[in-house]
């Protein structure tokens, strides 16, 4: 974390593309700070010159970071390899994001489910439904942790074991909605709080239409759960479809006015969500290399039973079962290719023994005879 970029980043009236240009001219935070004002003029026009000159004087560089460090928040801006590779390429992307916890990986699947506030009890359980597969299939969930759907499913993938991201409205040092407090402390844990306002910005309207293109770029995939015709939710659906993300849409009773929006989503082409199971094979096929990045039996749900002692031979034929049924030959397929990946031919053990043992010890499942699945 630099404070020279951390510097620039406060510095009014500047855009993304303006503070980009002074690093690429200086090369560092540092430099762009140092620089005098007839060099700032050759990469600047006058009246930002002079905004930056402004900002130099008035910023107490160290002890403005030193505040920072000890609030425990992090800064990263783009001119940082830590900065989310997602969120590069969208259009309009911040210069910086403030963050508690930790930042969502890169090459682990991100969905970000997002819906109504005052959702009803169908709502509530395809979101909490939703969440808990995700968070058991170890796929990143990210949202808004605003009261309703942001913060049903969330709640739901971080019981479940998994991870969660809340893209804030306001200063990562505020919990908004209050609320959700339970839910902001557990995910500092299991995730992070974000945000692109600066510290003891106070949560306002307007400030959360611009959050939700965040929500969207640091997702592969939106998942809209209920939402009325004209709901700031399909704000974000439009974000989302800009930055070339898929989005899916919980379909509802033509009646119901909370499925207004997501109906509508379905009728303009939006992929329709039927189940957990059916949008996880969505997944599957969409993103197979980033799901395979989710490490689905690293966690089980806080509380839970500890995983049984598993032998060298068992992990091996674990790690060719998947969270939906396949028959033993697939398996014996997928495990040939997980020994040819570690330079070893053959598998002389009796698979449909080890897969027993693995259904008595409780992590697989046979669900008819002579196919098995994960037992989650």
């Amino acid at each position: 974390m630099d404070k020279y970029l951390y510097w620039l980043a406060n510095v009014n009236g500047l855009g993304t593309a303006c503070r980009e240009r002074l690093l690429e001219a200086f090369g560092t935070g540092a430099a762009v700070y140092g620089a005098q004002e007839k060099h700032l003029a050759m990469v600047l026009e006058k009246g930002k010159a002079e905004k930056l000159l402004q900002g130099r004087t008035k910023w107490d560089v160290d002890r403005e970071f030193e505040e920072l460090l000890e609030k425990q928040i992090s800064f990263v801006c783009t001119a940082e390899a830590a900065y989310p590779e997602r969120l590069r390429n969208i259009p309009d992307h911040p210069f910086g994001i403030y963050y508690r916890g930790r930042m969502p990986q890169s090459r682990k699947l991100a969905v970000a489910v997002v819906g109504a506030r005052e959702c009803s009890d169908y709502g509530r359980f395809i979101a909490t439904e939703l969440g808990r597969e995700l968070g058991i299939a170890g796929v990143q969930v990210i949202s808004g942790m605003a009261r309703g759907i942001d913060g049903i499913s969330q709640l739901a993938a971080l019981e479940a074991g998994g991870e969660s991201f809340a893209v804030l409205g306001n200063g990562v040092d505020i919990c908004y909605p209050k609320g959700n407090q339970p839910i902001y402390d557990r995910m500092l844990a299991q995730g992070g709080i974000l945000s692109i306002y600066p510290p003891g910005t106070a949560p306002k309207p307007q400030l959360f239409p611009p959050r939700n293109r965040i929500v969207s770029g640091l997702a592969d995939v939106l998942v809209v759960v209920e939402a009325r015709q004209k709901s700031g939710t399909l704000i974000t659906v439009d974000m989302a479809l800009e930055q070339g993300r898929e989005v899916y849409a919980v379909p509802g009773r033509i009646t119901d006015r909370l499925s207004d929006g997501c109906n509508k989503l379905v009728r303009e082409g939006a992929l329709v969500f039927l189940s957990p199971r059916d949008f996880m094979e969505g997944l599957r096929q969409s993103f197979p290399e980033k799901l395979a990045c989710c490490a689905a039996r690293q966690t089980r749900p806080a509380g839970g039973p500890a995983l049984p002692p598993i032998t060298p031979e068992e992990a091996v034929v674990l790690e060719a079962l998947d969270l939906y049924p396949q028959p033993l030959e697939r398996i014996r397929e997928q495990l040939q290719v997980k020994l040819t990946e570690r330079g070893f031919h053959s598998f002389s053990k009796n698979l449909l023994t080890i897969l027993m043992r693995l259904c008595l010890k409780g992590v697989a499942k046979q669900n008819s005879p002579g196919w098995f699945s994960l037992d989650l």
